[in-house]
């Protein structure tokens, strides 16, 4: 194998050289939100009832970050919809995106979908923030 054979000083020096593209902020896509996926927006009398607890948790969601931040944001849509609605929707909503939601598969509505995937839990790098901060809905 090359790296075998190529002196210390200088496989350092390639090392080091390559350490400003690992550390680079992957860019954010702009934010978008489907509303509440694939479960209704709200209920048969009022359609949008708690569409706005679901763009929320899609902002947190977007931007992503670590498994307590994930956590948080699942926990504040369940007190959301709970608070507009009815404390079983947002029981079954709960579950859903614990279970959905998972940063590991490449859907659309994953944790941290707004960065190319895989990115998994990461906390947010300042640069990172930066981003997040100039493209805030």
């Amino acid at each position: 194998m090359l790296l075998n054979r190529m002196p210390g000083f200088l496989l350092l020096g390639v090392l080091l050289a390559m350490l400003p593209m690992l550390a680079q902020s992957e860019e954010l896509a702009p934010f978008t939100s489907d509303g509440c996926s694939a479960f209704p927006d709200g209920s048969l009398e009022q359609r949008q009832l708690w569409l706005s607890c679901c763009v929320a948790h899609d902002v947190a969601y977007w931007q992503g970050g670590t498994y307590e931040e994930r956590m948080a944001a699942d926990l504040g849509l369940q007190q959301c919809v709970a608070q507009v609605g009815d404390s079983r929707i947002a029981a079954i909503m709960l579950a859903g995106v614990r279970v959905g939601g998972t940063p590991y598969l490449p859907t659309p509505f994953r944790w941290g979908y707004g960065w190319p995937y895989p990115r998994g839990y990461k906390k947010l790098t300042a640069e990172e923030l930066e981003q997040v901060q100039g493209m805030r809905p």
